[in-house]
């Protein structure tokens, strides 16, 4: 009765009785393997069926099966193949929701509906499910019908069927499996991707000590037996390379596109098993946005910069991720090292999957944050060398580094000073909440994002896709166009499967995504991030986490934005058995790496050659960048060229400032520089121009500059540099003019840095002339403590532009 009552509540057959024979329990197959294009419709890789393989119930030991029914269905075992308990709480659900919202799915459905029917979630659907279900249980024992649903149920990873997975995730056929791994893969049929233990590995262990519970509550272990289980630790085997016939170009690229494909959308059916099905067995042309020579450049770009990357341990690694602003085409994607070497983790893809901390590099988000709250560019704000804030709900935060008395929003950003973006981000009218908002509609979308003040330091996490989604957006005007791998999906017979449509968002005002594409520039030409000159208009951020664990550097030219992240991508294990992340100084690395050595130099590498027979574009003229499509552009060297007319721009004022920052402004305005000497002026400085400043001429023409030969020698007091790294003090003393010479030296006993504790290796403890004198040369020598125990005294000199062919240590 309880039965038939709840059916007609779903509105099935009370016993079935529309119900077609049994039918053969087999896996449908189709014909032809899927195909993979890039943007210029070259082939890719063909996708062959993989990780598949089936076993009987007998060799899937007790405690595999007993957590898959725990889990999925605790009455497998005494329903006949609807559960009425189920079913009177989907049709609750369902009457709540106007719909069929909830389906109250037995093992037996799950199988039904994964290996014979289509996914579409309707009443007839769940009709015609109910009803096979039923026909299947009078027709085949439960062990049969528990058989096939293990040897057909998707765990993740590509691994179809609980062997497959057990040697996906463990190295082992299913016959090994213990409790603690049967647990965790039953865990993983109801999420697989959102739980999968090499992506999240809490989730992962989370989920599959709830398993170990609900078998616990069903009575099928003991508790001695769920806690010694829950316990134990997570131990995965390393991730195998998957069985293509022979490597192919932008491995990581196709697994991300895998991954939409089979987890992360619908474009291929809403069910895991039609899917996998159309994707591996469909016959589909997949044409995707990768632009394969793009792709060889960002490659060649990375080993160029980190030649020793998978042989030199001191090699740290390196994620790219290229999007063209105005569709979200994502043209590069290097997502580490050697996809087809021998590296443990070399599928991983580093350029998606969990992120890391982005450093300085969010700090344009905050920008973008006061600026669109009203915070005027003029407006200066503390930033001291160190300073400690008292919270609003309680607590200090202490912030140091970047200490220039005060600043601009411009200034604090070209010199990344964290004590000043400290303040920006307490300030009433900008504030952690709205930042974090702010940076999900410019695109990081694919991690948590907590609002705290310490965000403005990059310690939220985010992929080196999203970052390169949020810098597109600045170059968009302010439109967020969310990022696109696959713009087309045809049948064998050339019917449309999918084809992508343009789709974008106000993120910012124009106005704000203009006044940073104003600020940004400097942070190339005078600022942080000098390695990334590629001698056109361009807009870029460094980055580095505490300690020197991630570095990264995001830019962008109309064209193209680009984020590029370095680091190490595994933990290592110290002398005391615990794993921490790898900080990039020595002996770990060569040099001490920040986001303008290697990432910077990466970025450049790869955008100069990237846009090699483009004209360069202002960044901030509208009518320069060209309005979103609808449709797939052609994907040549015409996709770089302007599609507007020749424009005109006012050429800016630059005399009397010094050479580097006349340079600089001229070249943000979108204008090539041609120096020629005079002796009229002071050392240093512009003494004159053509065309003069104030006037129009076309964009991108050449601007005559008269220089005036030798040093400049800055009026500003030298700053108190005390406790700063050496890198950030030659960095800050560069930006204003100064010429550093730096010197190794260990500091007096006892000595004692401005914040009153003692001094470490690698800071800075004095300087000459002191902080607040004047330097007559516009030289200022900063002393550092030696690193090593034994005291050194070492000299060398940097001055405020190094040669661009020297990679800055």
């Amino acid at each position: 009765m309880a039965v038939a009552l709840a059916l007609a509540l779903f509105g099935l057959p009370a016993c079935g009785g529309t119900a077609r024979d049994a039918p053969p329990l087999v896996l449908p197959t189709n014909a032809e393997p899927s195909a993979i294009y890039d943007a210029n419709g070259t082939l890719i890789t063909v996708l062959q069926e993989q990780n598949r393989s089936v076993v009987p119930l007998a060799e899937v030991p007790r405690v595999a099966r007993d957590a898959v029914v725990a889990i999925e269905d605790a009455r497998f075992w005494t329903h006949h193949g609807v559960d009425p308990r189920a079913v009177l709480r989907a049709a609750r659900s369902n009457a709540d929701a106007g719909g069929v919202s909830e389906g109250g799915s037995t093992i037996t459905q799950q199988y039904v509906k994964n290996a014979l029917l289509s996914p579409e979630r309707t009443v007839r659907r769940k009709v015609e499910e109910a009803s096979l279900a039923l026909a299947l249980e009078r027709n085949y024992s439960k062990e049969v019908i528990l058989e096939q649903y293990l040897n057909t149920i998707y765990f993740g990873e590509g691994a179809y069927g609980i062997d497959a997975a057990a040697r996906t995730y463990f190295g082992i056929p299913a016959s090994g499996l213990d409790l603690p791994r049967a647990a965790l893969l039953a865990g993983l049929v109801r999420a697989p991707s959102e739980d999968d233990p090499r992506r999240n590995p809490q989730g992962a262990v989370t989920r599959r000590n709830v398993v170990l519970q609900r078998m616990r509550e069903l009575g099928y272990l003991t508790e001695e037996q769920r806690a010694r289980a829950a316990a134990a630790p997570l131990e995965l085997a390393p991730a195998q390379p998957p069985p293509e016939r022979s490597p192919y170009p932008a491995a990581h690229f196709v697994d991300a596109v895998k991954d939409l494909l089979l987890n992360r959308s619908d474009l291929l059916g809403t069910g895991a098993s039609e899917r996998y099905r159309n994707l591996f067995r469909g016959g589909l042309r997949i044409t995707t946005t990768i632009d394969l020579r793009l792709q060889s450049t960002a490659e060649a770009a990375v080993r160029s910069a980190l030649p020793g990357q998978g042989s030199d341990p001191r090699t740290p690694d390196a994620a790219l991720v290229s999007i063209e602003p105005r569709t979200g085409f994502v043209k590069a994607m290097v997502g580490g090292p050697d996809y087809w070497g021998s590296l443990p983790y070399r599928q991983a893809n580093l350029a998606m999957g969990s992120g890391r901390q982005t450093g300085s590099a969010f700090k344009p988000i905050v920008l973008a944050t006061a600026l669109g709250n009203g915070v005027g560019t003029s407006r200066r704000f503390d930033a001291p060398p160190s300073v400690t804030h008292r919270l609003p709900g309680g607590g200090t935060w202490t912030v140091s580094g970047g200490g220039i008395g005060s600043g601009t929003l411009e200034e604090c950003t070209v010199v990344s000073s964290n004590t000043c973006y400290s303040n920006v981000i307490l300030d009433p009218a900008v504030g952690a909440q709205r930042t974090v908002d702010t940076a999900r509609r410019l695109g990081v979308t694919s991690t948590r994002l907590d609002a705290v003040p310490a965000a403005v330091l990059g310690t939220n996490d985010a992929t080196v896709e999203d970052m390169a989604s949020v810098y597109a957006t600045f170059a968009n005007d302010g439109v967020h166009v969310e990022p696109v791998l696959v713009t087309s999906i045809e049948r064998a017979d050339g019917t449309i499967v999918h084809e992508h449509e343009h789709r974008q968002e106000k993120a910012i005002e124009p106005e704000v995504a203009r006044a940073v594409s104003a600020i940004l520039p400097g942070v190339i030409t005078r600022g942080t991030g000098r390695t990334a000159d590629i001698d056109r208009p361009a807009a870029g951020k460094t980055g580095t986490s505490e300690n020197n664990v991630d570095a990264w550097f995001c830019g962008y030219t109309p064209q193209l934005a680009t984020a590029v992240w370095v680091g190490f991508a595994q933990p290592r294990t110290g002398a005391d058995g615990v794993a921490r992340p790898v900080s990039m100084q020595p002996p770990n690395t060569r040099i001490t790496v920040f986001g303008g050595t290697y990432p910077a130099e990466i970025w450049s590498g790869f955008m100069r050659r990237a846009l090699a027979g483009s004209p360069p574009l202002p960044l901030t003229d509208p009518a320069a960048v060209p309005p979103p499509t609808t449709t797939v552009p052609p994907q040549d060297e015409a996709s770089f060229a302007p599609v507007t007319a020749a424009t005109r721009a006012e050429v800016p004022d630059v005399e009397g400032r010094t050479t580097d920052r006349a340079v600089a402004a001229l070249r943000d305005a979108g204008f090539a520089v041609r120096r020629v000497e005079t002796t009229n002026g002071r050392p240093g400085t512009a003494a004159g121009q053509s065309p003069p400043g104030g006037s129009t001429a076309p964009a991108g023409s050449t601007v005559v500059l008269e220089v005036v030969p030798g040093n400049f020698v800055p009026d500003d007091p030298v700053p108190d540099l005390r406790g700063f790294g050496a890198e950030q003090a030659r960095r800050q003393l560069n930006s204003t003019g100064f010429t550093v010479v730096t010197e190794t030296a260990s500091p007096p006993t006892g000595a004692l840095g401005p914040t009153g504790t003692p001094y470490v290796p690698g800071q800075v403890w004095q300087t000459r002339p002191a902080a607040g004198e004047r330097s007559p040369d516009g030289r200022v020598t900063i002393v550092v403590m030696p690193v090593s125990a034994t005291t050194t005294t070492s000299t060398t000199t940097t001055t405020t532009r190094p040669p661009t062919t020297q990679r800055p240590r």
